[in-house]
């Protein structure tokens, strides 16, 4: 038996309207894939059974896999958040979701371009999905669940009125939803189980994993048992950071403004440095202290684990007086520690020339140097050459884009040679801050030389500084701030984000409006091994808050 409904307005099952939403940008299946994980199987009854190992469900192929083993335990963590409550009307109550365990593969992507106007065009990536959902409920209660919820989500994911099919097939129900434009979405239930997706072939290679005629992600030995602590986990493979390499490159050179050959040169030498030093990926998130704490271990292979594990070593002394000279209000700074800091910078120009092509290999040192002029530097390794191995940089612009370095002067000649050279002296500034100041003739750039330290970069970020010491307003009188930044890792780095809590809120539930939200804090740690990269994060919603933070309309 075959049967049809018609989500379209006026007839079908109570659904959206779409007629009455706001007029905004809504991610596509992302944004759906939320809304179906998080409002999975709130039933009153459910039967209870051991819980299963997601790995064996999803294949050994899979680009990227995650799984969380109990929904709650992810997003609790995010909703008890201070932050979260202020910015949300209500606090959720998800205790329905306890023990609901998701595993999500991605197969592969698809980039569409869809044309706004003549002239320009919007480009998309739609990645393969399949998410498997353990309700550990009756299966008339699944069935009932796909039937009148998931064609709601997939019209809001594909903005359009759908039409629905459900039959049986592969040993249980499928639903197949069709979208205005032929697009489609599909979904399985078997017993407890149901796979969502928008590729019907990925969702037939999990169902042969399931009946054992497939290697399941179990078998590459990538991916261990989760821990008690942990609440989600995740695996990029190789394959995975080519395609995912590939995608970001495009997509930073599409934001770069400039001429067309710097957007091509972006495009050529991203993909081949991220796909050169980062093999694989493996992330971990568990709770800590009321916080999130995300954990990557990056497999980098071994020539460059070595370089790098050796020419970005650090000493572990933090030098804390450079945090006498940062603003107690700065929105983002980054603390290096670096036994050799102009040996580092070459040891990143030549691993990065040795991963490109010939010809945009020889573009890496005009990146290089181009990158350190936004600070004032004409010549960035002379600099580096003639500071301390502790380095600071800040930034105090939302869009990063007014940075600042600070660093303790070892060789003065050096040092002062590196800084641009249409940097001078501007009396005023100096006798208004009793230090040396210089300042370009356009007033964009600056640096001030006092006390064996050097401040430099952008004018503003450089006058603030400046400003905060005098007035005694910096991070070195809040210690617990730089505790945060005196880890033992080469590089340590924590941010102000104000823009998260509401759009988590804005996704879960609606936002309240006219709320101040409280800042985000978070930091993160990197730390370079003959394995590849570690890098910790520790933040009030983890990487799983920002996911759901991508997912907010626009």
């Amino acid at each position: 038996m075959l049967s049809q409904t018609d989500y379209r307005r006026g007839s079908g099952p109570p659904r959206l309207d779409r007629s009455k939403r706001k007029s905004k940008t809504v991610n596509s299946f992302p944004r759906a894939l939320f809304a179906f994980c998080l409002f999975t199987f709130a039933f009153a009854w459910s039967c209870t059974t051991k819980p299963t190992d997601m790995r064996t469900l999803v294949p050994a192929d899979s680009l990227i896999y995650l799984e969380t083993n109990d929904l709650v335990a992810a997003l609790q963590p995010i909703i008890d958040n201070h932050a979260f409550i202020k910015a949300a009307k209500t606090k959720p109550d998800i205790s329905a979701l306890k023990g609901i365990q998701v595993a999500v593969t991605v197969s592969g992507f698809e980039m569409t371009e869809e044309k706004l106007t003549d002239e320009h065009s919007l480009g998309r990536v739609q990645p393969r999905f399949v998410a498997i959902v353990e309700t550990h409920a009756w299966n008339w209660q699944a069935v009932a669940f796909a039937e009148s919820q998931i064609g709601s989500f997939v019209m809001d994911a594909y903005r359009s009125d759908v039409a629905q099919e459900k039959i049986e097939k592969h040993g249980g129900t499928w639903f197949t939803w069709t979208a205005n434009d032929e697009r489609k979405a599909f979904a399985l239930v078997i017993d407890s189980l149901i796979y969502f997706g928008n590729d019907e072939p990925a969702i037939e290679k999990c169902l042969a994993v399931k009946r054992g005629e497939a290697d399941s992600i179990i078998k590459t030995g990538k991916i261990a048992p989760a821990e008690s602590t942990t609440i989600a986990a995740g695996y990029v493979s190789r394959d995975g950071m080519a395609q995912i390499s590939s995608l970001v490159s495009l997509s930073m050179a599409a934001k770069t403004q400039g001429e067309p050959e710097v957007q091509s040169a972006i495009a050529g030498i991203l993909p081949q440095l991220l796909r050169g030093t980062m093999s694989e990926v493996k992330w971990v998130a568990s709770t800590t202290a009321a916080r999130v704490e995300d954990r990557y271990s990056i497999t980098s292979p071994d020539e460059i684990a070595r370089v790098l594990s050796e020419t970005l070593t650090p000493t572990g002394r933090t030098d804390r007086t450079l945090f006498d000279l940062v603003p107690d209000d700065i929105l983002s700074v980054t603390s290096y520690d670096l036994a050799k800091p102009n040996v580092a910078w070459r040891s990143l120009l030549l691993t990065s020339k040795t991963l490109a092509d010939p010809v945009p290999g020889s573009l890496i040192g005009e990146f290089g140097i181009a990158f350190a002029e936004s600070y004032g530097i004409r010549d960035p390794e002379l600099f580096l050459s003639g500071v301390g191995p502790s380095i600071v940089t800040g930034n105090i612009d939302q869009n990063s884009e007014k940075p600042v370095v600070i660093a303790s002067v070892v060789i003065a000649p050096n040092v002062r040679a590196a800084i641009d050279p249409e940097l001078k002296l501007d009396k005023a500034l100096s006798d208004e801050f009793g230090v040396e100041v210089l300042r370009a003739p356009d007033g964009d750039l600056a640096a001030a030389f006092f006390d064996g330290k050097v401040i430099t970069g952008d004018a503003e970020a450089v006058l603030a500084c400046l400003r905060s010491r005098a007035a005694d307003r910096t991070m070195g009188k809040s210690p617990a701030k730089v505790d945060l930044l005196a880890t033992g890792a080469s590089a340590a780095s924590m941010s102000v984000d104000k823009e998260i809590a509401p759009a988590i809120a804005s996704v879960m539930f609606q936002t309240e409006p006219g709320v101040v939200v409280s800042a985000s804090v978070y930091t993160t740690e990197t730390r370079f091994t003959r394995a590849g990269i570690e890098r910790r994060v520790t933040s009030d919603f983890g990487l799983i808050g920002w996911i759901i933070a991508q997912l907010a309309e626009s």
